[in-house]
C-alpha cells in the first residue's frame, strides 16, 4: 500500500475530487493549509491598501491506496490539479507498512476501503 499526499490549489478541488471518485477513491482526508514556494508572496489589496500575502492557501489531500492504483491516481492528479501556473502543488508517495481499522480490527487493504 502507498500513502499519496498531494498539495493543490483550493480552486481545483472539485475537479480533483470528481476525478478521484472515478478512480474509486472514496476515502480521503482534506486539510486546509497555507504554504510558500517558488511563487513567493503575492500582493493583495484590502480597502485600497496593498499588502504582501506571504503564504498562499492550499489544500492537502491524503489517501492510502493499493499499489496498483497509484499511477492512475497520479495521472488524475496531474491532469485535474494543473493550471500551468507556479504554485500548482506537489504529490508525495510514501510506503505504508500496515493499516488497521480500529472498529473492526481489520488489517491491510481491507481496512483502508
Amino acid at each position: 500500500m502507498k500513502k499519496i499526499e498531494t498539495i493543490i490549489r483550493p480552486s481545483v478541488f472539485a475537479d480533483v475530487r470528481q476525478a478521484l471518485a472515478l478512480e474509486g477513491i472514496d476515502g480521503l482526508s482534506v486539510t486546509e493549509i497555507a504554504g510558500i514556494g517558488k511563487q513567493e508572496g503575492r500582493v493583495g489589496l484590502f480597502r485600497g491598501n496593498a499588502y504582501t500575502m506571504e503564504f498562499s492557501p492550499k489544500l492537502k489531500l491524503e489517501m492510502v491506496v493499493e499499489d496498483d492504483k497509484v499511477e492512475d491516481i497520479v495521472e488524475a492528479l496531474l491532469q485535474y490539479a494543473s493550471t500551468g501556473q507556479v504554485g500548482d502543488g506537489k504529490i508525495f508517495i510514501l510506503p505504508v507498512e500496515e493499516a488497521i481499522r480500529i472498529r473492526t480490527r481489520e488489517r491491510g487493504a481491507v481496512a483502508v476501503g
